[in-house]
């Protein structure tokens, strides 16, 4: 060999261009695409049992004559200091004829007071004491709103309560046939 031949150099290997990423997400499209639809239908079906059992719910039960009688004297309550007794009267009376219109069947919106107690008097649903306090209640009353007597906010709320107490006396009668 020659000295003045150079000697071959030894290969230097070829650089190659950096790879681009790899895609390395675990499921196929196809898993994808049938996993959300079935996440789409029981969210449907869930959905749809959801409406469907709030549909079929009951109602609830439409409140008894008793409940709405005590419901409107009580609102009547925060009125005795600032309403007229001669209108606070009224207001108390037809809450309490109305009651009993509805309650018992009577016709205590459609009579006087003289007549709405004759027809009670035979009557098995009410007893003494019922008779005893609707007819004091209907007095004191009838002397406010016809004989004009000066009434005061003492008397407005003592026709109140005598409403009252008879609404909540007269509950253990509600269930008893007529």
């Amino acid at each position: 060999m020659n000295a003045a031949t150079p000697s071959p150099q030894p290969a230097v290997p070829e650089i190659r261009d950096i790879a681009p990423p790899i895609d390395v997400f675990p499921y196929p499209l196809w898993m994808v695409v049938v996993a959300l639809a079935i996440v789409l239908v029981v969210a449907g079906l869930a959905a749809w049992l959801i409406v469907r059992w709030l549909k079929r719910r009951p109602a609830a039960p439409p409140p008894t004559p008793r409940a709405i009688a005590l419901r409107e004297l009580e609102a009547l309550r925060g009125q005795v200091g600032t309403m007229d007794p001669y209108a606070f009267s009224i207001a108390v009376s037809d809450v309490l004829r109305t009651y009993i219109t509805v309650q018992y069947n009577r016709r205590a919106t459609q009579q006087t007071s003289p007549e709405f107690l004759a027809s009670l008097a035979g009557s098995p649903r009410f007893t003494d004491d019922d008779r005893a306090l609707l007819a004091q209640f209907l007095e004191h009353c009838d002397l406010i709103k016809f004989a004009r007597i000066d009434a005061t906010s003492a008397d407005s709320s003592e026709l109140l309560g005598s409403a009252i107490a008879f609404v909540q006396s007269a509950r253990a009668q509600e269930t008893s046939p007529p």
